[in-house]
């Protein structure tokens, strides 16, 4: 992300630190679920749970060697934890962690921007009714036409961002999505329980079906929202120019 152009907020959950910890958690949601059903002795989820850990740059120097980003953020895992780390990522493939972990990424991204737009939403209503009676010329065929009011402009542009809200809404529904299904989604080294549970405790929604990705539609649906909401956004900040 460009430094001068990012809020300091949304900025700190694109960091490396921030991505490496979600990718952290999805691998201590999993090690929850197989402690608890026997699949990690007791004293080993214990040294997890306590010296879990990771280092940025020891990762960055790892997969200059690897050429593999899972495997050299596994590796300085292991370095944190010891020998019990021969129980993390037990039965998982490389996107169960990147795409479970993207999923938590945008959807605490898009809290923050559903938060910016409910404040535009206030401050285009208050608007709207403080210059309902404030006349300027409306325009068809770009040129002058009946006069209308500025409060109307202003209405205009809450009902199309009121609408962007539910856009987005329905689009942080559609990537609040995890996979721990493992290599090409078969379940033939975990079991679909555990994809359930894991995801239950991070707060995701397991996908139905999914092959070794999360389909990428629904981050598809996710950026055409951004654009849209993008276009709603530049068009006013250009008309009030």
């Amino acid at each position: 992300m460009i430094g001068r152009y990012t809020r300091p907020e949304m900025g700190r959950i694109w960091t490396l630190e921030n991505k490496y910890r979600k990718w952290l958690d999805v691998e201590l949601a999993v090690c929850e679920v197989l402690f608890e059903r026997g699949g990690i002795p007791p004293e080993d989820f214990k040294t997890i749970k306590e010296k879990a850990g990771f280092d940025v740059k020891r990762i960055e120097e790892i997969e200059r060697e690897t050429q593999h980003d899972v495997i050299a953020f596994l590796t300085s895992v292991a370095e944190f934890v010891g020998p019990s780390s021969r129980f993390i990522h037990v039965g998982l493939t490389s996107s169960d962690v990147l795409d479970t972990a993207f999923g938590l990424l945008l959807t605490e991204a898009s809290g923050l921007l559903l938060e910016d737009i409910e404040m535009l939403l206030s401050v285009l209503k208050k608007r709207a009714f403080e210059f309902k009676n404030t006349l300027q010329i409306g325009r068809s065929h770009n040129v002058h036409a009946e006069p209308i009011t500025f409060g109307l402009k202003l209405a205009v542009w809450h009902s199309e961002m009121a609408r962007n809200r539910d856009r987005l809404l329905q689009a942080r529904e559609s990537i609040r999505v995890g996979k721990i299904s493992g290599a090409v989604g078969t379940f033939a080294n975990t079991a679909p329980e555990i994809e359930e549970a894991v995801c239950v405790r991070l707060g995701l929604k397991h996908a139905s079906v999914s092959t070794q990705i999360i389909q990428r539609d629904r981050h598809a649906q996710f950026f055409s929202t951004l654009a849209i909401i993008g276009s709603s956004i530049e068009k006013i900040a250009t008309e009030v120019r």
